[in-house]
């Protein structure tokens, strides 16, 4: 089994920061891509940013500037380091990711972490 554990998430105030953190777990899997996705009540689920096992990264217009992607594949774990966030960050905030097991090209998602920005 994989298992994806986030944390990081909480209450801040516009303009703030917050770190996002997904703990991937789980043999035979060969991890790739690695993503965070958010869903803001009454929208559908968005891409934020993904970064690929060569550390290529890539963000949503929305975010560029103020968030940005990392990982550290010695530990299996994704970061988002979130800057100047705005009220129209808030968002269950979900971590991706995709790879191979047993050959077969698989994707997992986490259980959401619920970030808040208040005005």
């Amino acid at each position: 089994q994989v298992q994806l554990v986030e944390s990081g998430g909480g209450l801040v105030q516009a303009g703030g920061s917050l770190r996002l953190s997904c703990v991937v777990s789980g043999s035979f899997f060969s991890i790739n891509t690695m993503s965070w996705y958010r869903q803001a009540p009454g929208k559908q689920r968005e891409l934020v940013a993904d970064i690929t096992n060569s550390g290529r990264e890539n963000y949503a217009d929305s975010v560029k500037g103020r968030f940005t992607i990392s990982r550290d594949n010695a530990k299996n774990t994704v970061y988002l380091q979130m800057n100047s966030l705005k009220p129209e960050d808030t968002a269950v905030y979900y971590c991706n990711v995709q790879g191979l097991r047993f050959g077969i090209q698989l994707t997992y998602w986490g259980q959401g972490t619920q970030v808040t920005v208040s005005s």
